[in-house]
């Protein structure tokens, strides 16, 4: 066994042995896999191998495509068939909502290239003759998908790793990790490896072997049963007559997916009850290993598989799977950067992996030779949830993630398992105002607050909800009054030390804020010259920043900042989300709010738009600051939490006659949408410059030097290919756009919607998105897709409410 490599790949399934041939097929031949027992004995080896493109999620739809062209050419490069059966796939809808589903998911596909067909009951029947389509109102069929040999894909990926100059260790068990100067030290029971980097993927192991390097990795398998039948005559005549298989077919109303096997049937369901196993890890021994069936807990699936393929019901079971498959709390792998530790890689979570590992691997190993992903990877991003996500939290939302596997994703939905658990001190209050609760990185916010006649819950729809006339409520108050919003989720730091200035200059590609006070907001680049980062940025005092960035991306946000900090101690690091609350007031009567609660000069002549002051708000001490994200007069009140009451008290009282109501993060969406502003995630990416995301004034390339500037400079010279544009959607009937929408000009796809919203103080529906350059100007026409229908749409000029920002600056 080797004693040195550039990279230790831990477990030997699907997810690990792509990661292994993608970092040799990149170049780095010197990279070793380790695997305990043999390759595919966890829970590859019982994967019924299918390969779904349907996500509705933009970065692991990439990653999926991407899996599925790879695995057509490995024959043909490794000498090895990989069993790959190209027999398509159709979704069935029974319900309108599924089909809006659909219509939302086509969108996504189209804008990344993947191919998808909507099929009326009678072309389902043609497809699937033994399928009953009554009771149907239609499907999709994706022609590319089909099924594979998940041990025989493996095998074929170690074979063309193998070729390239990696290896392979099997029955070698990783017994500790350490971490060096240099790098890792892996120790197994046949001698220690050093290596640079080291990639996670063992699967059921996850956190035990995220334990042996201090992470606590939020992977938790769930109990996945299949049932294979015996052959039925109907189906063997088809083989014997010459037919076509006819493809895996989902009933997504029943929960199950079915396909073809030797003859017979395999029925997938993803029921309620599925318990998670392996909570504190699977024996050393675990090996090939299924746990008892349990057919009672699928009865209501296999009826609902009888009642839509009777021939279902015509045959004998011949072998009912149990086997673990690892879930994460939202159902998406993790994959990326590991938190806090140098060249560590999680590669884990994977519950639909067979489809995934190809573009998982592909990613990771872009990501380690250079240093960054290609595509916006921030769907699977290992940061993307927190401490948090203890055990019992794990356990319970896993088990929920699972159940949720085949229902429908409503892009409102907000899932029940594991809530109420990071509140700020004012939730109470805002839940006796009516507050509707949504949750974003463990905190809850309110996502509405229900009207007079309205029930107090939340109504997911693809299309415009019961919240619509809440939400219009709340942004013309906004407009006419003064709101209050909760942002406690916020991400909050303090940059301070003798080299805090020099290292926030180099961090970020605006320029800092010069006078205590004074407020920036400044973007950080990633090493390519993408937009990785948003901060908030106030100058506290000479060496000393506070910094605020977005709730959701909490860890990430300050992973990123204290990898690049230096390490000579000039710098410190000081997180405060925990310890410090936010309440936003906005609207014209937000300065006469404030004098009313405070001693404090809030004149325009005193305390200027972008400026920041300690105030007194009753007799709590706060950091007010003039910024906020709707585009109206207004004040941040960042305040250490225990105050969060006394403030939100005197506020209310004080704003009685003023119309003082508070809002949420819905309305607040409308509105920024109409001040074209930007989110991370969306807007802002990876993937774009923060040219072609509109945020020239926000970038200095002759401040000196910063993080991604040489790229960037590369990138602008070379040509964009995007640019950032708002836009009006003419003749909105029930539905404004969710983001993904294609658009075209010419019946071409030239762009994306990144979001969309109805603007209530415009009284339009706007959606803000990515297009050609050479379209980007006020008043093209262009068309766009939502929910399966076209609209005209325009091209506005930016920040179409209030464009020149005097109510901000009032």
């Amino acid at each position: 066994m080797k004693s040195k490599a550039k990279v230790v790949v831990v477990g030997g399934g699907v997810v690990g042995v792509s990661a292994l041939y993608h970092l040799a097929k990149k170049g780095w031949s010197d990279v070793v896999l380790i695997e305990r027992k043999e390759l595919t004995s966890g829970s590859t080896w019982h994967a019924a191998g299918l390969l779904p493109l349907f996500n509705m999620s933009y970065s692991v739809g990439q990653l999926h495509k991407y899996a599925v062209d790879l695995y057509k050419k490995l024959e043909e490069e490794t000498g090895q068939n990989v069993g790959f059966s190209v027999v398509s796939n159709i979704r069935l809808a029974s319900t309108k909502d599924r089909m809006d589903e659909y219509h939302q998911y086509a969108g996504v596909a189209q804008t990344i290239g993947v191919d998808v067909k909507f099929l009326t009951p009678d072309q389902v029947k043609e497809i699937w003759p033994l399928c009953r389509t009554e009771d149907l109102l239609g499907a999709i069929q994706h022609p590319e998908d089909g099924y594979i040999q998940p041990a025989d894909l493996t095998q074929a990926m170690a074979t063309g790793a193998r070729n390239l100059g990696a290896e392979i260790y099997r029955n070698t068990a990783v017994v500790g990790m350490k971490q060096t100067k240099d790098g890792w030290i892996v120790e197994t029971d046949k001698g220690a490896i050093e290596c640079e980097h080291v990639i996670s993927c063992s699967g059921n192991f996850a956190r035990q072997t995220g334990k042996m390097v201090g992470l606590d990795i939020p992977v938790i398998p769930v109990e996945h049963q299949y049932i294979v039948t015996e052959p039925h005559p109907d189906i063997v005549k088809r083989k014997k007559d010459g037919l076509p298989e006819m493809g895996v077919l989902r009933d997504s109303d029943s929960r199950w997916y079915m396909r073809e096997e030797a003859g017979g049937l395999i029925l997938g369901p993803y029921e309620d009850g599925a318990p998670a196993c392996y909570v504190d890890g699977p024996s050393k021994d675990s090996e090939y290993e299924l746990f008892q069936e349990d057919l009672d807990r699928l009865a209501p699936h296999i009826e609902g598989a009888i009642h839509r393929v009777p021939a279902f019901g015509e045959v004998g079971v011949k072998k009912v799977y149990n086997g673990a498959i690892c879930y994460t709390p939202d159902g998406n792998p993790i994959v990326g950067p590991a938190w806090g530790l140098k060249n560590f890689w999680i590669n884990e979570g994977h519950s639909f992996g067979i489809t995934a590992a190809g573009g998982a691997g592909w990613q990771l190993a872009e990501w380690i030779i250079d240093g960054e992903p290609t595509i916006d990877m921030l769907g699977v991003e290992p940061r993307r949830f927190g401490d948090y996500a203890t055990k019992s939290y794990l356990k319970e939302k896993n088990e929920e993630a699972y159940n949720h596997v085949f229902k429908v994703h409503y892009p409102d939905e907000e899932r029940e398992a594991a809530r109420e658990l990071r509140t700020s001190p004012c939730y109470d209050r805002m839940k006796a105002l009516g507050a509707v609760f949504g949750q974003k990185f463990g905190w809850e916010r309110p996502n509405f607050f229900a009207i007079d006649g309205m029930e107090q819950k939340d109504d997911w729809s693809f299309r415009r909800s019961k919240w619509f006339k809440a939400i219009e409520q709340e942004c013309k108050n906004v407009k006419e009054n003064v709101g209050l919003l909760d942002m406690t989720a916020f991400a909050k730091c303090r940059i301070k030390g003798p080299g805090a200035e020099e290292f926030l200059d180099y961090l970020v590609a605006n320029k800092l804020p010069k006078k205590i006070g004074r407020i920036g907001l400044c973007h950080a680049l990633n090493t390519k010259g993408g937009v990785h980062s948003e901060f908030t940025i106030m100058k506290e005092a000479d060496g000393s920043y506070y910094l605020v960035s977005a709730g959701a991306n909490q860890r990430l946000d300050h992973d990123w900042i204290q990898k690049w900090m230096p390490t000579d101690g000039s710098v410190q690091f000081e997180n405060l989300t925990n310890s410090m609350g936010v309440l936003v007031v906005s609207g014209p009567k937000a300065r006469e709010l404030m004098k009313r609660v405070s001693r404090d000069d809030f004149s325009n002549e005193n305390f200027k738009w972008l400026s920041a002051k300690n105030i007194d708000v009753g007799n709590a001490p706060v950091n007010a600051m003039r910024v906020n994200f709707v585009g109206e007069l207004g004040w941040e009140l960042h305040h250490p939490i225990e105050y969060q009451n006394h403030i939100f008290d005197r506020l209310m009282e004080a704003g009685k006659d003023l119309g003082l109501k508070p809002y949420g993060i819905r309305a607040m969406n409308s509105l920024r949408l109409e001040k074209s502003y930007k989110l991370v995630g969306t807007e802002l990416s990876i993937e774009y410059s923060p040219y072609e995301s509109g945020l020239d004034r926000f970038v200095h390339p002759n401040k000196g030097n910063f993080i991604g500037l040489d790229a960037l400079n590369k990138w602008r010279e070379k040509g964009f290919s995007n640019q950032l544009v708002t836009l009006e959607v003419h003749n909105i009937e029930d539905a404004d756009v969710l983001g993904n929408n294609p658009i075209y000009d010419n019946e071409k796809v030239i762009g994306r919607a990144t979001g969309g919203d109805f603007g209530f103080r415009l009284g339009k529906s706007i959606a803000l998105g990515m297009v050609k350059p050479e379209i980007a100007t006020p008043g093209q026409k262009l068309k766009i897709d939502i929910l399966g229908k076209m609209y005209d749409c325009t091209i506005l000029e930016e920040s179409p409410y209030d464009p020149e920002n005097n109510l901000l600056r009032a």
